[in-house]
């Protein structure tokens, strides 16, 4: 989880820091310091709140992952019923 929030907390840094670039403006001039920690509280945010989607994710695909093997389990246990039961039919 931490590792998001860093990432997106250095992407912020990096954006402060091509921004103050694009604008050739003192990259770490006293004016300009105070965006640096504004930014990378903003990627960090990004980075946790994409983290939290990622674990809703996650949890709704499990579910559906159990779902569908228990279909698949409840299919399989059909099919071998309905094999036991053919040949018996057949013999009669």
């Amino acid at each position: 989880m931490v590792h998001r929030m860093v990432f997106w907390a250095g992407f912020g840094l990096a954006t402060r820091a091509w921004q103050l670039g694009i604008e050739r403006r003192p990259i770490l001039g006293r004016p300009t310091l105070w965006g640096y920690p504004v930014f990378a509280a903003i990627g960090a945010s990004f980075g946790y709140w994409i983290q939290g989607v990622d674990e809703r994710q996650q949890a709704i695909l499990q579910e559906r992952k159990q779902a569908i093997l228990d279909k698949r389990a409840r299919r399989a246990a059909r099919q071998q019923e309905q094999a036991q039961g053919e040949p018996e039919a057949a013999a009669h």
